[in-house]
């Protein structure tokens, strides 16, 4: 019998600090890797409030001069990334911090690989363009999704193209990853449901990815098991310390699924929403999650009735078709009780612009380990189911 050679390898940050407090061991971090002056990359936001000067001072106290560069929009852009670059040069800065949510995290990996490469992010687009290592990274965690802290994907707006840039690089992994719950608690319930069904999408995806393993099998179903008993709490009382510290926990253990199975036609499709309405991702995600799923079904029908399963359902006597469908129901009920729009429609999609978005989504990296080919006119489709 003819073995099919192939090598599955594993990604993750060297360190990874978890749990209540854990915000404070930046300074120390920033001292081990050698840091003498810190780009602090975070948003408007967490630079209003506070949280990116409470990390700077951390910093300092540990002996490690800092700058706040609060440029990381929502999708953070190729503008965000060059003009951050340009401050890190200026000020010699020579490691990177980044305080928040994805936003903050890929727009300061951006800045690392330009910083690390030289050129432009745009030379960094797909799958491990880099030749040489970011600025020493450290990213600390503010949300419960994206899980960009730990992941080597970066996701850039090509503001000439009005696409997001899907750069997956393992150079792009940072060196420490820190997610304090402390640091969740003031978060909004829409921020929460979006990142906490953000999560879930990457667990579903990686579960049911072309090249999933056991390694990343084990980390998507314990997600699949917090996510629905802790996400709702964590969107009724943004005060819940324990549904706070649990989404963080399965956040990064979505994170390290699909790290390393990747995705699928649900982020391929959810990058042309960012990108072209500078939507959110995370809202952009739950609402194509069903969709994508259900026409994923035939591509692995068996995974959906496990991922049923894990999520608390009874699926006992049920054909795997039947479980399936119990999965979809379960995915679609969790979205509606967090408040997640119905469809695209809410989000003021134009339906003339379908084919544009299908055509580039058919081109994104997380497209090619989804288990079912689609032809464009099938994502058309699904975007149309969606409205």
């Amino acid at each position: 019998m003819a073995i099919i050679h192939q090598i599955n390898g594993y990604f993750i940050p060297t360190v990874n600090l978890l749990g209540a407090g854990a915000a404070q061991e930046a300074g120390k971090q920033a001292v081990l890797l050698g840091g003498k002056k810190a780009l602090i990359v975070t948003d408007a936001y967490l630079e209003k409030i506070g949280m990116a000067k409470e990390i700077a001072d951390i910093v300092e106290a540990a002996g490690v001069k800092t700058l706040i560069y609060s440029g990381a929009e929502p999708n953070p852009t190729d503008k965000n990334v060059h003009d951050g670059f340009d401050i890190y040069k200026k000020e010699g800065c020579d490691m990177i911090i980044t305080v928040g949510g994805g936003s903050a995290h890929d727009c300061g990996k951006g800045i690392g690989l330009v910083a690390g490469n030289g050129g432009k992010i745009q030379d960094f687009e797909g799958v491990d363009k880099s030749s040489k290592a970011m600025p020493p990274f450290v990213a600390i965690n503010t949300t419960a999704g994206t899980a960009s802290e730990m992941t080597r994907f970066c996701i850039i707006t090509d503001s000439a193209r009005h696409i997001k840039m899907a750069i997956v690089d393992w150079r792009c992994t940072p060196n420490v990853s820190i997610n304090d719950p402390l640091m969740m608690m003031k978060q909004p319930p829409s921020l929460t449901a979006a990142t906490g069904m953000d999560a879930l999408t990457h667990a579903v995806e990686a579960y049911v990815s072309t090249i999933a393993t056991p390694l990343t099998d084990s980390a998507a179903l314990m997600a699949f098991k917090l996510i629905p008993k802790y996400l709702r709490r964590a969107v009724a009382n943004g005060d819940d310390f324990e549904a706070r510290e649990k989404m963080a926990y399965a956040q990064f253990l979505a994170g390290m699924a699909f790290n390393n199975a990747s995705l699928g036609y649900v982020h391929a499709m959810a990058h042309q929403l960012g990108g072209f309405y500078n939507l959110p991702h995370g809202v952009c995600n739950a609402i194509l999650l069903p969709h994508v799923s259900r026409f994923n079904l035939i591509g692995n029908l068996d995974r959906f009735a496990e991922i049923a399963e894990a999520m608390g359902e009874n699926i006992a006597g049920l054909s795997a078709r039947d479980a399936a469908e119990v999965c979809l129901d379960a995915i679609s009920q969790l979205s509606a009780d967090v408040g997640i729009p119905s469809g695209l429609t809410a989000l003021n999609v134009k339906e003339e612009d379908l084919a544009l978005m299908a055509g580039n989504a058919k081109k994104d990296a997380c497209q090619f380990t989804n288990p079912r080919t689609a032809t464009l006119e099938q994502v058309i489709q699904i975007y149309k189911d969606a409205m």
